[in-house]
């Protein structure tokens, strides 16, 4: 799948594209999503919803682990959040630290526009196809 297929793809995962993340980069070795935060991604003490930042982070984990022909869901996931975010714009950026037959181990760091680790996210993917 090329990247456009990808975005068009992608861009019906309404829970992700409704909070305003967007896909970024995509090849067979990573993927990239973006959030511009905004009053909806705040929690009651103003600061950003840890699960506004596990979204972003799930969010380039399905993008880096499923195309059309490879379906895979998450199996486990853990997230670790790193630091309060500073800006207005959170990245985060997927690896794979195991690409498997039947599944698969992503890492996804979580930046914020200053470059401050915000969250590390590992997630395995079982693959269905």
């Amino acid at each position: 799948m090329t990247f456009e297929e990808a975005r068009a793809y992608f861009s019906e995962d309404r829970f992700a594209t409704e909070n305003g993340m967007t896909l970024e980069e995509l090849d067979g070795e990573h993927a990239v999503t973006s959030m511009t935060l905004s009053s909806r991604h705040r929690n009651a003490f103003g600061g950003v919803m840890g699960g506004a930042i596990f979204t972003l982070a799930d969010f380039a984990f399905a993008a880096l682990t499923n195309d059309r022909e490879r379906v895979t869901v998450a199996q486990q996931v853990s997230v670790s959040y790193l630091s309060a975010p500073k800006g207005k714009r959170l990245v985060a950026t997927a690896r794979y630290r195991k690409d498997g037959r039947s599944s698969c181990v992503v890492n996804v760091d979580v930046a914020d526009e200053t470059g401050r680790d915000i969250a590390q996210f590992v997630g395995t993917g079982f693959k269905l196809k």
